[in-house]
């Protein structure tokens, strides 16, 4: 646990799982809230793969972005500052799409917005390692 998450700015991970479970069933919050973080930190430019695997789906897909642009969340009308804890990985990336069996999502310049919470329930995808496996 990190520093801002014992002084209770932040989130902790449980806190922010809470949250996400209390979105509708069938939704992608609800689903993610029983994922862990695999994805600690700032994940721009990293090759990730989103989690896209029954139940979420019924047949599993293998999404690989690229996060190049991060958007922070927004706020309640009228509320200037978001009370504490702050919500752990509330905003949203423009990501590139780079690898996809997903006929929805195609590679080649596609580009889609990913949230927070889901980039950082990802697998980090280590180029080297994956370029020697062919």
């Amino acid at each position: 646990m990190g520093f801002l998450e014992r002084i209770g700015f932040i989130e902790t991970e449980e806190q922010e799982r809470e949250r996400l479970a209390q979105a509708p069933e069938g939704s992608i919050n609800h689903y993610l809230a029983t994922l862990p973080e695999t994805i600690p930190g700032w994940p721009q430019d990293l090759l990730v793969q989103l989690p896209w695997e029954p139940p979420r789906t019924e047949q599993r897909y293998m999404i690989v972005v690229v996060p190049f642009q991060f958007h922070g969340g927004s706020l309640p009308e009228g509320v200037e500052e978001e009370p504490l804890p702050r919500k752990r990985n509330s905003g949203s990336w423009d990501c590139i799409v780079v690898h996809s069996d997903h006929p929805g999502y195609p590679v080649g310049g596609h580009r889609i917005c990913v949230s927070d919470a889901e980039i950082a329930r990802g697998r980090k995808i280590d180029l080297a390692r994956a370029l020697a496996q062919d």
